[in-house]
């Protein structure tokens, strides 16, 4: 399953021509146990990349660390600018239910020669659900290591010996097994017992097939390089190398998401059968597998296949109810970026909302305003990355807060809303702050304010001007607002009063509390 917060650094890669080979800057974490956590009402973060359900216990992937809870969301403790985790995104996080170990891959972006560029720092793992954690560094080769034996054949490989463009996009478990999809690194292997005991256990790298082959076997006579893109070590451009994406539907079955199709093997990852929108009559979409599901209730296997190269790929999402051997196709057009399942429901988020099915695909429903009931807070993003079912509770995480309805069982998006927003508290009820800031109007869900009443119910009205104080717009006028700890629900779109979206620069707002003295502060609108 895809995590979102590096996927738009890495399009120019599928069709570049080079991997660049940084000396990326030391980054060190040594093995510590973590034992500093934040305890609060809401995530850390607002940017949720992936959720994971067990009993009462949920776990959120974020751009701010890591957030648990192990009461169905009523308190969170979050993992963030701790000794294991520091300042890092989650890129992918995972849960192996035999060894009851919970994984967290870590990643950010780095500047390089005028680029920004992701870069992978790694794994953190705990056995006690959160009360100690150990870190292992991100996955690297050896300059030596060049050769990768599979059955009778050596078969070239690229060492990747630096983490940019090195990460965790996705972890899946078989016995004893860890698989990560590490995009430039390709799709890595290592035994769980040896990890957990030995940080520095060495991980082995996976051979998938080339771009020009369909399958491999140990036992087929084989000659390609293992590597994502041409370079010096060799001219061969394997886009089926660049891994995204990986499951697993038994004890020996996985699929893997590449740029170049979706790959199966039956045999605990040693042969490979490709699925691409050109080699079956009932194919996928497209080729760019960003993310990948499997549902345990009507075991089918689920897609986001967006479109790569090929002149009749396109965007969508493919399912498989056969293993693979054939595909419907669904939402033509739609960015799909996850999956998750309740029952025979598959919720599909995306650029576009949190798509919904219970009946194989062939209708597909939105939710309706997503209005928490008790504090009014509403979530207007579009932009979804995540979901999980838990009893009769669907969450849903996107670029802009979590949220969780309580369904009337039975029912599709019926029920109860709670909204969850992280935003740091105010130091006196004379502070204020906007956020995101700086802002972007065409890419950020407007421009939010957090401000105090102090508990009481007062007249509010918000005014935003340019640099010289000349005014553009109101956001709210009179407004009666009860706010102590919540946001303004009503947020700036970066719009004038004529509707125009207003030129990049430095703007000011002002807040009116009453009849209290105003307060003012700085937005930066960038495009």
């Amino acid at each position: 399953m895809l995590k979102f917060f590096f996927l738009f650094l890495l399009f120019w890669v599928i069709n570049d021509s080079s991997l660049a080979q940084y000396r990326p800057e030391n980054y060190q974490i040594g093995n510590e146990n973590n034992l500093y956590k934040v305890s609060d009402d809401n995530p850390a973060s607002n940017s949720i990349s992936d959720i994971i359900t067990l009993g009462d216990t949920v776990w959120l992937g974020t751009s701010r660390g890591v957030s648990l809870s192990t009461n169905r969301g009523l308190s969170w403790t979050n993992f963030y600018q701790t000794p294991a985790f520091g300042n890092e995104s989650i890129s992918a996080i995972g849960f192996d239910k035999s060894s009851s170990t919970f994984w967290a891959a870590t990643a950010h972006s780095i500047d390089k020669d005028g680029q920004s560029l992701p870069e992978g720092s790694g794994l953190r793992f705990t056995t006690d659900g959160g009360q100690n954690w150990k870190v292992i560094s991100q996955p690297l080769d050896n300059q030596n290591d060049t050769i990768e034996v599979y059955g009778n054949n050596s078969i070239r490989a690229l060492p990747v010996t630096v983490a940019v463009q090195n990460l965790v996009y996705d972890i899946a478990f078989t016995p004893n097994t860890i698989w990560i999809a590490t995009f430039a690194s390709g799709l890595r292997k290592a035994r769980m017992d040896s990890l957990i005991v030995n940080q520095n256990y060495k991980w082995q790298r996976v051979v998938l097939p080339p771009d020009y082959l369909n399958s491999i076997s140990p036992t087929d006579t084989l000659n390609f390089c293992l590597q994502p893109v041409a370079g010096k070590f060799c001219s061969e451009d394997n886009l089926n190398h660049r891994v995204f994406s990986v499951i697993s539907s038994n004890d020996s079955t996985l699929y893997v998401g590449t740029a170049g199709g979706i790959n199966k093997s039956t045999d605990n990852g040693i042969s490979w059968r490709k699925f691409t929108r050109t080699n079956q009559s009932f194919p996928i979409s497209g080729n760019f597998i960003v993310a990948l599901g499997y549902n345990n209730y009507d075991n089918t296997v689920w897609g986001a296949t967006w479109k790569a190269q090929g002149a009749t790929e396109f965007y969508g999402v493919s399912s498989s109810s056969d293993g693979g051997e054939s595909w419907q196709t669904f939402l033509a057009d739609e960015k799909a970026h996850n999956f998750g399942f309740k029952f025979d429901n598959v919720i599909t988020p995306s650029d576009n909302g949190a798509f919904r099915t219970r009946n194989k695909g062939l209708t597909w429903t939105l939710p309706n305003s997503i209005i928490d009931e008790q504090s009014k807070l509403a979530l207007t993003t579009n932009v979804f990355y995540s979901a999980a079912s838990q009893g009769n509770d669907v969450w849903l995480g996107s670029s802009d807060g979590l949220t969780k309805i309580t369904e009337i069982p039975g029912t599709v998006w019926e029920g109860k809303w709670k909204v969850y927003f992280a935003s740091i508290p105010l130091g006196s009820k004379d502070e204020a702050y906007v956020f995101p800031n700086p802002f972007s109007p065409k890419n950020d869900e407007g421009l939010k304010f957090k401000y105090t009443t102090e508990g009481s119910t007062s007249n509010v009205t918000i005014r935003i001007y340019d640099f010289a104080m000349n005014y553009i717009r109101t956001v709210i006028q009179n407004a009666p607002r009860n706010i102590s700890t919540d946001i303004e629900r009503v947020a700036w779109d970066g719009r004038d009063d004529e509707g125009s979206i207003v030129p990049n620069g430095v703007y000011f707002y002002r807040i009116e509390i009453g009849d209290r003295d105003p307060l003012y502060g700085k937005i930066i609108v960038m495009q």
